[in-house]
């Protein structure tokens, strides 16, 4: 098939899906609820039915999957697996092989629309960490997504780790989510939990400093606590001694820095950006400054899923290792 031509079917597929929106009927042959709401880009989704098929991205697919949705989700796109094959940090407690993956093969956000006309999604989920700027949705995937199904964003701008986690479940009780039921209850439990061990290590951590970030092969990027909504809320509420960098950039999530100038800030210990895996820890290896850092010298690399899931349950289990690796240092 050239290339005009699978255009030309997926054009025809689109809107076809586009006149008859969500007016079929389940195998009761009853209607299911109206859906009615409005997310936190302000964007208000009207739906005759209850979607029941959503296409998600793929943390938040995993998100939804901690709150009982996960039979609803037809098709994920975004991050999967690690360089190693196995599940990504990102998509926590995903079984990544449940449902089709419609991740394009061009640059950063391109969706592979012709793979997902197919799964008939009543409803496109994503997130936004900078507001307007969707998440594994790149402007032109998003421009071809509009006629095949409605979208919702969940944004994590500006909030807190509990705001985050909170707005995730507004859109998952909307969708049909018990956020009453026991798994979710014991969910916020353990979160809460988890919080106490990571404030307890905070504690035991005294004076040592702690600096959060990521390497890449030209540039050093010191992390910054103030707009991380997790970062922030171990500095600011449980007291973990990150380190906040005097000049981001813009944005403000991290200040790129020279490897010439990898000793701005002295760390005790370093929370490493986990999505480059070994690869990372490789790269600072390699960097004759970074290692004069007590961090470095003492090989304290604590991993940081700068990218989970945005549920309380992935954040318990995250804070709970956290608190494991950071007692090796205490």
């Amino acid at each position: 098939m050239n290339r005009r031509l699978g255009a030309a079917l997926v054009a025809v597929a689109l809107m076809t899906l586009a006149a008859c929106g969500s007016s079929d009927t389940g195998d009761d042959g009853a209607d299911s609820a109206a859906f009615s709401f409005t997310d936190d880009l302000g964007t208000k989704i009207e739906l005759d039915q209850m979607p029941d098929r959503l296409l998600v991205q793929s943390s938040v697919a995993a998100a939804l999957t901690d709150l009982g949705l996960g039979d609803k989700i037809v098709g994920t796109f975004g991050p999967l697996e690690n360089a190693a094959g196995e599940p990504d940090s990102q998509v926590a407690g995903l079984d990544i092989g449940a449902a089709p993956d419609v991740t394009g093969g061009g640059e950063y956000g391109d969706v592979d629309v012709e793979k997902a006309v197919p799964l008939k999604p009543d409803l496109i989920i994503t997130s936004a960490y900078i507001e307007g700027d969707l998440w594994y949705i790149n402007d032109a995937s998003a421009k071809k997504l509009e006629g095949l199904a409605p979208m919702l964003v969940v944004s994590f701008d500006g909030k807190t780790l509990p705001e985050l986690l909170d707005g995730t479940e507004r859109a998952a009780k909307a969708l049909g989510a018990d956020l009453d039921s026991a798994d979710v209850t014991a969910s916020h439990e353990a979160f809460t939990a988890a919080a106490d061990r990571v404030k307890q290590a905070a504690t035991a951590l005294g004076d040592r400093t702690i600096l959060a970030g990521s390497p890449s092969t030209d540039l050093y990027y010191v992390s910054n606590p103030k707009v991380s909504p997790d970062l922030s809320y171990w500095r600011d509420e449980l007291g973990l001694p990150i380190t906040v960098p005097d000049n981001p950039d813009e944005g403000g999530y991290f200040e790129s820095l020279s490897w010439e100038k990898a000793d701005k800030y002295p760390a005790d210990i370093f929370l490493y950006d986990d999505r480059q895996g070994a690869d990372g820890l490789a790269l600072f290896a390699d960097q004759k400054v970074f290692q004069t850092l007590e961090a470095a010298k003492n090989k304290a690399y604590v991993p940081w899923t700068s990218v989970a899931p945005p549920s309380y349950q992935a954040y318990a289990d995250l804070m709970n290792r956290l608190a494991d690796d950071l007692a090796k240092y205490v």
